[in-house]
């Protein structure tokens, strides 16, 4: 079964230096319908204006990813980590026992533009951690490169849940298979473009909430870019 979760029926948050698109509950935006998806609990599209960002807060016990869709994303923590992200950057952070951080947009001109995903982890208290890697445009190009995992194999960052991340830009007309495994399910972000799976259309912001489908049939009505998470 694939359930669309259409782009224009997500929550918006629009502050005037940000702009925020919630596809789950998130802050002021509460609908009952859409509280998660295993253990999948937010996906948040978000275009920061030049030299503004989110001051310092505080995180617990959650799995964060940021994905860098254009521009450039600068991160800062109590953990002491302190970088500038620009596109196929990603980012993994280990909220855990608590962290504190802040994330801005340096650039004087050009909005940041980025997904930023929360994940619940397998287990509570965990120590906080950072880890951050680029993924390339040609990496990711007709194909899913792992991007996060369990075990953070195939060069992809360490999660701790059981969850696969992949990233793929597809070009139109290109066409991919992934199987998902008996007990598994998944959930397609549609970043950029149009795809089609099996036999759903998916537009730029849409996501698709996939279960009991053991084998996904994606294809690029145009250009695309895209997340896929495979889950228990």
């Amino acid at each position: 079964m694939i359930a669309v979760r259409h782009a224009a029926d997500r929550g918006n948050a629009n502050l005037g230096w940000l702009d925020s698109k919630h596809t789950f509950s998130f802050g002021d935006f509460h609908d009952p319908g859409h509280m998660g998806f295993g253990n999948l609990r937010v996906i948040n599209e978000d275009r920061v204006q030049p030299g503004k960002g989110f001051s310092t807060h505080a995180h617990q016990d959650m799995e964060i990813i940021s994905y860098v869709i254009q521009g450039a994303l600068e991160h800062k923590d109590n953990m002491g980590n302190g970088s500038v992200m620009d596109s196929g950057e990603v980012q993994r952070m280990t909220a855990g026992t608590g962290v504190t951080h802040s994330e801005f947009n340096p650039s004087a001109n050009e909005l940041v533009h980025f997904l930023q995903v929360w994940i619940l982890p397998e287990q509570q208290g965990l120590p906080p951690s950072y880890e951050q890697n680029t993924y390339s445009s040609d990496s990711k190009n007709n194909r899913l490169r792992l991007i996060a995992s369990p075990t953070g194999r195939e060069g992809s960052l360490t999660v701790h849940q059981q969850v696969d991340i992949f990233a793929s830009i597809l070009d139109q007309d290109a066409t991919l298979t992934h199987s998902l495994d008996a007990g598994r399910r998944g959930w397609i972000q549609v970043v950029r473009g149009t795809l089609e799976v099996n036999g759903e259309t998916l537009n730029a912001g849409d996501g698709a909430a996939i279960s009991e489908t053991p084998v996904l049939k994606i294809k690029a009505s145009e250009k695309a870019e895209f997340l896929l998470f495979d889950m228990t």
